[in-house]
C-alpha cells in the first residue's frame, strides 16, 4: 500500500464513476448482509464526499481504501450476487497507486 502517495493525485471524475458503477451494482445485490450494508454506507459516504463543495482529496483517499476494506469482507457475500468484486478492487488500487 502507498500512502505517501501525494492524494491530489487522485482523478475524482474517476472516483466518481467507479461510485456511479458500484452503486449500480449494489442497488442489484439483494443479499442484506452487515458486509453488503457497510459497502453500501462506504458508497454513499465517498458519494458525498465528491459531491462536496469543498473536495478534500484525503478523505477521498481514505474513503476509498474504506470501500476497498469492505469489498475485501464482503467478497463471499458478493460472489454469489454477481457483484464484480475483483474488478473494483482492481480499479480502486489503481486509482491509488497501490
Amino acid at each position: 500500500m502507498n500512502r505517501d502517495r501525494p492524494a491530489a493525485d487522485i482523478d475524482l471524475d474517476e472516483v466518481a464513476r467507479l461510485v456511479g458503477a458500484l452503486e449500480r451494482d449494489l442497488a442489484k445485490v439483494r443479499t442484506g448482509s452487515r458486509n453488503m450494508q457497510v459497502l453500501r454506507d462506504e458508497v454513499e459516504t465517498l458519494k458525498n464526499v465528491l459531491n462536496s463543495p469543498i473536495r478534500r482529496h484525503h478523505w477521498v483517499r481514505e474513503a476509498l481504501h474504506g470501500m476497498r476494506q469492505s469489498i475485501e469482507h464482503g467478497l463471499d457475500a458478493a460472489k454469489p450476487e454477481g457483484l464484480k468484486a475483483g474488478q473494483y478492487l482492481a480499479e480502486i488500487g489503481r486509482i491509488l497507486g497501490m
